[in-house]
Parts: C-alpha cells; sequence; structure tokens
C-alpha cells in the first residue's frame, strides 16, 4: 500500500487532519505557524488562512468555520478571503505554567470537544499538560501528562483512548466513557508503544472499532484491534507521521499529516508532506461540535 504524496507542504507540525464531507475537502494545521490549511479532492489546489497564535487542533462548528484549540484557549475561527482567520475566543485556559499551548483534540460522537495541552519545550519532559472537554464551558478533567496525543472514541462512543507521546511514557490508554455526561473512567493500558516501533501520535478510528495511531520516528501508521492487538503497519515516505483521518467519497483514504524537523533531511525531502493511503478499510465521518 503505497503512500501518496497530496500536498507537499513542508508543514513544521502539520497535525489534526479533519475530512469536510459536505466540501470533500481535507483541511489540517501547521501548529508552530498557525496556520489552517485545505486540499480540495476535486481539483487538489490548497489553500491556506494565517491565525494570530499557534493553532492545534479542529472540529466543524455548526455556524461555519471551525472550533480551535490554540495557546491562550478555544476559539471559534471563520476563514476570510483575505487568507486571515477571524478569531472569537470562547474559553480562555489557565494552564498550570506558562509557554504551553493545546495539542491533540477532537469531538466525541456527542459533539463535545477534547483537547489536550502540552508544555512548548516537549524536551522537558515536565509533566504540566491537562486534557479539557469544552462543551460551551472549559474544564480540565485529566492532568499529569506530559504531551498528550492519540485521542479517538470508537465507534458507539463509548471508549476513549488517550496517547502520551513522550519519550518517557509511550502510552496509549482506553477508558470506559460516559456518553451522558461526557466522564471517562476506568482508565487502563491499552498498548505499551514502547514494544512497537514509533512513539504514539496522532489517531484514528475505523468502522470496525479499530484504532489507528502514528508511529512517530518510525515512519509507520498501526492499525490495532479492540483488544490491543497489532493487526498492520503501513509505511509512509516520512519519519514523523504525526496524525491520520479517514476521507475520500467512501471514508476508505487514510490522510496522514507530518512534521519537517530542523536540520538534515535529505533522506526524507518530503518530511512535512500530507500522504493518502488505501487502509483495506472506511473510517467513520468526523463528528461537529455541538454546542
Amino acid at each position: 500500500m503505497t503512500a501518496e504524496l497530496i500536498v507537499d507542504a513542508r508543514n513544521a507540525t502539520g497535525e489534526c487532519p479533519v475530512w469536510n464531507t459536505a466540501e470533500q475537502a481535507l483541511y489540517w494545521v501547521d501548529i508552530p505557524a498557525g496556520r489552517l490549511y485545505r486540499w480540495s479532492a476535486a481539483t487538489g489546489q490548497t489553500q491556506s488562512w494565517q491565525a494570530e497564535e499557534m493553532l492545534a487542533c479542529i472540529a466543524l462548528h455548526p455556524a461555519g468555520g471551525w472550533l480551535a484549540g490554540m495557546q491562550s484557549g478555544i476559539f471559534h475561527l471563520q476563514p476570510q478571503d483575505d487568507g486571515s482567520l477571524k478569531a472569537e475566543r470562547l474559553a480562555q485556559v489557565e494552564h498550570a505554567r506558562p509557554h504551553m499551548r493545546f495539542n491533540d483534540g477532537r469531538c466525541d460522537r456527542q459533539g463535545r470537544f477534547w483537547a489536550g495541552s502540552m508544555l512548548l519545550d516537549m524536551a522537558a519532559g515536565t509533566a504540566a499538560g491537562a486534557l479539557y472537554r469544552y462543551d460551551g464551558q472549559l474544564q480540565q478533567v485529566l492532568d499529569d501528562l506530559i504531551v498528550p496525543n492519540g485521542l479517538a472514541f470508537s465507534p458507539d462512543g463509548r471508549t476513549m483512548y488517550l496517547s502520551d507521546s513522550h519519550p518517557s511514557a509511550q502510552a496509549v490508554w482506553a477508558f470506559d466513557y460516559d456518553t451522558d455526561s461526557g466522564t471517562p473512567h476506568d482508565r487502563r493500558l491499552f498498548i505499551d508503544m514502547k514494544q512497537h516501533p514509533g512513539r504514539p501520535d496522532g489517531a484514528a478510528v475505523d468502522v470496525d472499532g479499530c484504532y489507528w495511531i502514528c508511529g512517530n520516528d518510525a515512519g509507520l501508521v498501526h492499525r490495532f484491534t479492540p483488544d490491543g492487538r497489532l493487526d498492520r503497519s503501513l509505511a509512509v515516505p516520512v519519519k514523523k507521521p504525526a496524525m491520520c483521518a479517514f476521507g475520500g467519497a467512501n471514508l476508505d483514504t487514510l490522510f496522514v499529516t507530518s512534521i519537517r524537523p530542523g536540520g538534515d533531511i535529505s533522506d526524507q525531502p518530503l518530511a512535512g508532506g500530507v500522504f493518502a493511503l488505501r487502509a483495506g478499510v472506511s473510517g467513520i465521518e468526523e463528528p461537529a461540535f455541538i454546542p
């Protein structure tokens, strides 16, 4: 299953791909650049818009545009014709320390928005990160995380997955999830990623309930069954795949964003690009935010 480069985006940290079914287009962000991107499946053309601070994760907003986790809080973003993003801050976050931002995030099956926070200095290895829920009010639900990542929900919404991608952690946990209250409980180890190639980064879930997660540093995207068994690993031509999402006309294409690190990357010239893979299975349409 050869990975096809669809956009040579050269993103510093390409993250949070979301397929917009109505537009048949893929959206994603470059976190440190604060840019939102759109790729049209019909035309192959790419557009982008600039935010005023780091932009980490997005979900469709019912009023148009995007709900977004950024540096200072949760925003409603609306792309403008001049390439800017009109931003309305809906909730300010009180980070545990200075120099933090939101990271991975998405909506649960009921339309609540979830996002994790982290120190900008990932190398510090400090567990200052937390996981937040936004449903009109912003509430911290979990803490003691270094780099929260891999957030995903089972098809029935009753299992929540969360990873910590810091090299000292490299774990994916599963939680029972109360769909009425939006509360995770009974946390347990789902995958010890130290037993598999790559650190656990962004994730997606397919119609079979299998969990797809990017193996950062290993150039792989892994599929795990609901009981935590490794089912398959697909290769991408870069070392740092960051997050994956299902899209395409039949939701059977796996799109993968990636990271373009500094230094000599002559061995991976496509780093920071966006790739498409035939995964052999369909995904689930991404829920929009429900205020």
